[in-house]
């Protein structure tokens, strides 16, 4: 199962007190794994303005630059689970849904 979490060095305006999208995946990619010990996850950091040739990455990169989403955006499958400060909840609803 992957798991994207889109992000940027700079945190953004309203992100000042959270930890940075980088840390939120690590933070995410920890507790998935522990709570989901049978599936596989496959996770993957991308930083929106280095979004890479992946035309999917290039897409969600530009729509939270243009301000269609927050970030730490967090993709399962290539849905949208979380945006923002992600709740574990809706990602293990997801998760338990597509398991």
């Amino acid at each position: 199962m992957k798991i994207t979490v889109y992000g940027a060095e700079q945190k953004c305006a309203s992100c000042i007190h959270l930890p940075s999208a980088k840390e939120t995946m690590e933070w995410l990619e920890a507790a998935i794994t522990r709570k989901y010990p049978e599936v596989e996850f496959d996770f993957e950091y991308v930083d929106i303005d280095e979004p890479g040739p992946d035309q999917t990455h290039i897409e969600f990169a530009d729509a939270i630059k243009d301000d269609e989403y927050f970030y730490p955006l967090v993709v399962l499958e290539n849905e949208v689970v979380a945006e923002g400060n992600p709740k574990l909840k809706e990602i293990y609803e997801k998760i338990e849904q597509l398991s």
